[in-house]
């Protein structure tokens, strides 16, 4: 079975992380959610030398979908969004405005994620999992020992849960749930931040065990982070 190549841009003012996941058999690759810096990732798929098949977005977010028209532009590769997260995504440049940033509306989706039906792109299958909670259509993505969360679970921290949309009892049980049942070395690539491990959260992650209600928001920067 094929085993990912991933590689991981850091990007814009919330400092959001855009995954490049390839196949290094075929050289075919998929963008998880591309952020501000659009150049930035088509440039690292050029120096890789991958075709772009598809842009995977965990949710709808201004951070995690700023790059998207540009990507989609240079690639023609299809975007997928989970339904739900659809109003977001088409105000993300109302959301833009609200951080004194402009943002051309973006081209509308075209594929719809769905839990149960895989998400693959060369030899690799990812699993769906609905994980809602920071935002109505969250979707995380897990196979091959990886799984990329958006801003569900971070080292050490969950998602917001204050903006609209959120919620703080989904989003605990989404990690609970959905995420604490894969293995524990399942390594877990978040939206912000350094990767880190479902065990390692199981084991230590203050904020999965001791919120119960109320709002739960990450120390980290951007709009949703």
């Amino acid at each position: 079975m094929a085993e990912p190549r991933i590689v991981v841009l850091a990007n814009g003012a919330f400092a959001e992380n855009c995954y490049l996941v390839a196949d290094p058999r075929t050289g075919e690759a998929v963008a998880v959610d591309p952020g501000e810096e659009a150049d930035l990732f088509l440039a690292r798929l050029r120096t890789e030398g991958w075709t772009l098949r598809a842009i995977w977005l965990t949710h709808a977010h201004l951070d995690h979908v700023a790059g998207v028209a540009a990507v989609r532009a240079a690639t023609g590769a299809p975007v997928w969004l989970h339904p739900a997260d659809r109003l977001l995504y088409d105000h993300a440049p109302s959301q833009a405005m609200a951080f004194g940033l402009r943002l051309d509306p973006l081209p509308p989706p075209d594929r719809e994620f769905a839990e149960g039906e895989p998400a693959r792109v060369g030899g690799l299958s990812f699993d769906v999992l609905h994980t809602p909670g920071h935002s109505p259509g969250s979707v995380s993505l897990a196979g091959h020992g990886v799984v990329f969360v958006g801003d569900v679970l971070f080292a050490g921290s969950v998602g917001r849960s204050d903006l609209p949309g959120g919620d703080a009892r989904t989003l605990l049980a989404s990690i609970r749930e959905k995420l604490y049942a894969l293995p524990d070395d399942t390594v877990v690539y978040a939206g912000h931040g350094p990767a880190t491990t479902i065990g390692a959260e199981q084991a230590h992650n203050p904020f999965v065990r001791r919120v119960s209600g109320g709002n739960a928001r990450t120390a980290r920067g951007g709009p949703d982070g």
